[in-house]
């Protein structure tokens, strides 16, 4: 398959928590077109099993690759965990995830070899980084939490109210006695609530996936000469398969400028 280097990158997650990754991308890559989905109508992905999210991530692929994308951005880490390796052998186009950068960025920063994660239930269960940062350093010390609230807190109320405060001292809790020095932030939303995590976390060094990731994007674009020219601006457009105002309203909050007019599309219909 020929790949234009005048095509869109395609860039999906469960909601809004993905902008944050495209917000880095964005920086990077100015010139790059983007075709952004958030499967609204499908979240939380972190109560999903791996049959189900890799069944969705498919059908959402699938969607991308229709608007002629020439690199596919899992911007989640639970659909990351449970489709990559999948749409990575399946897709003409290549295909990057948000974990395997902040893994190696951890082993990278840490200090005294404690490693922390926060992230959703499936991606905390299904085990990839710690593979992923053993792989980098056998001898890191790694401690996972499971968050099922903070996700869904942060999209569907305030995430900069009591709840979600509250929500963030009692996860990052067992990471102060394990004496980390380094988290991983396992999920796309968490970077929206950055401050409330710094202030429960003193002195430790949180990783990020849309700063790693927009790096290894503009890596891999570049080795297989698809990056467009920078002599113009980019261009980027918004799906959901949820309420399109409602992703407008949130999206706008998230990427902190507006989005235009979302498409409402449900990627399992065809």
């Amino acid at each position: 398959m020929d790949i234009s280097r005048d095509a869109p990158i395609g860039v999906f997650d469960s909601g809004v928590g993905g902008l944050t990754v495209l917000d880095e991308l964005l920086v990077a890559l100015p010139a790059e077109d983007f075709v952004y989905f958030g499967d609204t109508a499908f979240f939380p992905y972190g109560d999903k099993s791996p049959e189900r999210l890799r069944e969705r991530a498919i059908a959402i692929s699938d969607w991308l690759l229709g608007h002629g994308v020439k690199l596919i951005v899992i911007a989640c880490n639970t659909a990351t965990a449970a489709a990559l390796d999948h749409l990575q052998r399946a897709c003409p186009v290549p295909v990057m995830g948000v974990m395997a950068p902040e893994a190696h960025a951890a082993v990278q920063t840490t200090r005294n070899r404690r490693v922390g994660l926060l992230a959703t239930v499936a991606t905390v269960d299904s085990g990839s980084y710690s593979r992923m940062v053993g792989a980098h350093d056998a001898g890191v010390e790694f401690t996972s939490v499971a968050c099922p609230e903070l996700a869904p807190a942060i999209q569907d109320g305030d995430p900069f109210g009591h709840e979600v405060a509250d929500l963030v001292r009692g996860y990052v809790a067992p990471l102060r006695e394990a004496d980390v020095d380094t988290v991983i932030l396992g999920c796309t939303h968490y970077p929206v609530v950055d401050k409330l995590l710094r202030r429960a976390l003193p002195g430790v060094t949180l990783i990020k996936s849309g700063e790693e990731l927009a790096r290894e994007v503009a890596e891999s674009l570049a080795r297989r000469e698809l990056l467009r020219g920078a002599d113009r601006e980019g261009e980027y457009s918004f799906a959901c398969s949820g309420d399109p105002a409602q992703f407008a309203t949130l999206g706008a909050r998230f990427l902190q400028m507006p989005l235009g007019d979302v498409l409402q599309h449900d990627p399992e219909e065809g």
